[in-house]
């Protein structure tokens, strides 16, 4: 059990060491583990080295003694239907509303956040064949979903007891928030923004170095020679561009906000402007994106050590990337195609990335995200993908 329970923790994803592994078997061998709970406890405190693998060992943990379907066997999928459940929504909420059999004033009470809990909430609970009603979603062919095959049922809850045992504890999922792949929040994402700096040294000799005072004074054989250096200023030039148009970005609106909030509190020299869909001549200065344009040609006289970040969904018709004007505004019409547009900004910044808030596994069903992606390198806009993205944009 010991050996499945190490290697199902390596192949989800937490780094387990063998030499935590041995420390682990040391700690029962010594009779520190006499139950259930006792493992969950000793195993996750050896073992697990990073909060931010909580949750997954808990799910792990769960999977192991509980039967609970592993990371990845069933949360993508109800996240990816749950996503399409919500694209219906905005296209026709009415029939939405209609195929789930629930009241659409109901739903229009709720944010977008709580529409695609609710969303994922009903395809969990469904666990049967339904054929119309007032909760289940239906299976006679008007549900956005079911007719696609979707069928949760697989997936189990076990192991819950009325004593709170370490079963229970794991299947709350009390770690989420931690995970790398859980919910981007203004905490973390402010955490990750901090490591993109570029530190220089400006202005007159007048901050300690303790550590060069030290050495000095010892190699003067005990002659005080106190060391000054030129505090380190912040010059990090940014460039924020935003796709904020178009409802295939409303279901993220919250994250670029959060995102662009804290951007401003974190960089001095921050340039932000705005586009829909994909970038063409011109970016805007201003949310609206018809006030103060931002012509291409002029971006050229930009240091090209700026970090420009473009966040968007990416997801757009293809003629509307690679056809000629093929831009859905008549004032955009330079005869080149977006692409080639794209191709010359990821030339002019040598630091650039894309950040897209589409979950990952979701790109390759769009193809204008993977032409993108060839062009741009990609992050998700998750934890985990935004301190990817940092390191990346960090690199000399």
């Amino acid at each position: 059990m010991f050996i499945s329970f190490f290697y199902k923790l390596r192949e989800a994803g937490v780094p387990v060491s063998p030499t935590s592994f041995l420390t682990f078997h040391r700690a029962v061998h010594k009779g520190l583990v006499q139950s259930i709970d006792d493992f969950y406890v000793a195993a996750r405190t050896v073992l697990v080295k990073s909060e931010r693998y909580f949750d997954l060992y808990d799910r792990v943990f769960n999977h192991i003694f509980a039967g609970a379907s592993l990371p990845g066997e069933a949360d993508e999928e109800f996240d990816f239907w749950a996503h399409s459940l919500l694209d219906e929504w905005l296209k026709n909420p009415g029939q939405t509303a209609a195929a789930l059999g629930v009241d659409r004033d109901r739903l229009d009470d709720m944010r977008l956040d709580e529409l695609l809990a609710y969303f994922r909430d009903r395809l969990r609970e469904q666990t049967s064949r339904h054929d119309g009603g007032s909760k289940w979603i239906g299976t006679g062919g008007t549900s956005p979903v079911g007719h696609a095959g979707i069928h949760p049922g697989g997936l189990r809850i076990g192991g819950i007891s009325r004593n709170k045992s370490a079963v229970q504890v794991a299947g709350e999922r009390r770690y989420r928030d931690y995970s790398a792949d859980g919910p981007l929040t203004s905490s973390s994402m402010s955490e990750a923004l901090k490591k993109l700096r570029n530190m220089i040294p400006q202005g007159a000799r007048d901050q300690l170095n303790i550590d060069a005072t030290i050495y000095q004074t010892m190699k003067n054989g005990g002659e005080i020679e106190i060391v000054y250096d030129r505090r380190a200023v912040d010059r990090l030039k940014v460039i924020l561009a935003i796709d904020n148009g178009g409802w295939s970005m409303e279901p993220h609106v919250e994250v670029v906000r959060v995102l662009f909030s804290y951007a401003h509190a974190q960089f001095r020299e921050l340039k932000t402007c705005y586009f829909h869909n994909t970038i063409y001549d011109l970016l805007w200065e201003d949310p609206s994106r018809c006030k103060k344009p931002w012509h291409l040609n002029e971006i050229v006289k930009v240091d090209p050590d700026t970090r420009l970040i473009i966040v968007g969904d990416a997801s757009m018709a293809p003629y509307e990337l690679m056809v000629p004007d093929g831009s859905i505004y008549a004032y955009q019409r330079s005869g080149l195609p977006s692409i080639e547009r794209l191709k010359h900004l990821a030339k002019l910044f040598r630091h650039g990335v894309w950040l897209n808030p589409v979950p990952r596994y979701r790109w390759g069903h769009t193809r204008t995200i993977q032409m993108i992606r060839a062009i741009f390198p990609m992050f998700e806009l998750s934890l985990q993908g935004l301190e990817e993205a940092v390191s990346y944009l960090m690199k000399k």
